[in-house]
C-alpha cells in the first residue's frame, strides 16, 4: 500500500509508539507488513524519523475482519 498525503483535508501524523497502541502490533510486525504490501508505508519526516498518516491506519483497521 502506497503512502500518500491526504487529497481533502489533513491527516495527523502517527509515530510508531502511537501506531503500535493502535493496531496492536509491534515493530517488527510493522516492518514485516510493510515489506509485504499489507500495511500502510511509512512516510520520512527527518533524518531518522518516520511517521504515519492517520487516516490510513484507520482504513487499514476498517479493512480488517472483525473476529
Amino acid at each position: 500500500m502506497p503512502s500518500k498525503p491526504p487529497s481533502s483535508q489533513q491527516s495527523r501524523l502517527l509515530r510508531r509508539s502511537e501506531v503500535e497502541a493502535k493496531i496492536g502490533h509491534g515493530r517488527s510486525w510493522i516492518y514485516a507488513a510493510m515489506q509485504a504490501g499489507e500495511f500502510p508505508r511509512a512516510v520520512s519526516i527527518g533524518p531518522r524519523s518516520v511517521a504515519w498518516y492517520e487516516d490510513e491506519i484507520d482504513a487499514w483497521i476498517a479493512s480488517r475482519p472483525r473476529r
